[in-house]
């Protein structure tokens, strides 16, 4: 059952991307452009995600659990520290350079063009990267 909600939780993000344009990166890169081409369109993606979010987190967290879990995993913590604020900034980075966010990119893998290929190449390299420097500073920091 899991795998099956994933799927159709999956199928409705990667629509709603491609029809809200956020898998297509001119579009994406034009929005950034404000001094130049800019197209204000993604404003209204965006805040109605915002919306609908913030309205079904009311809901969703009024039950005991959820549906397919034994209990909600939320962060618990709340400060901003230095990984949180550079992972940030790299993600804002590259959005900004490839028109590409992860989220956008899977649905447009469909499309078979080649730089979308690279993006997501690119991107399982850098979070390969990260859990094996993460490894290698938990490890020195176990046996110091």
């Amino acid at each position: 059952m899991r795998l099956i909600a994933s799927y159709i939780i999956g199928l409705i993000f990667g629509v709603g991307i491609s029809i809200s344009g956020m898998a297509n990166p001119a579009k994406v890169l034009n929005f950034f452009d404000v001094a130049g081409t800019w197209d204000p369109s993604l404003i209204f993606v965006m805040g109605g995600a915002v919306v609908v979010t913030f309205i079904g987190y009311r809901f969703v967290l009024k039950r005991p659990a959820p549906m397919l879990e034994q209990k909600f995993q939320l962060p618990t913590r709340r400060d901003l520290d230095l990984p949180l604020i550079g992972g940030s900034a790299v993600f804002g980075i590259g959005w900004g350079i490839a028109g590409f966010c992860p989220g956008g990119a899977l649905p447009a893998l469909g499309t078979g063009k080649s730089e979308v290929f690279i993006f997501v190449a690119a991107l399982l390299a850098g979070i390969f990267a990260v859990n094996i420097m993460n490894r290698m500073r938990q490890t020195r920091s176990a046996t110091a």
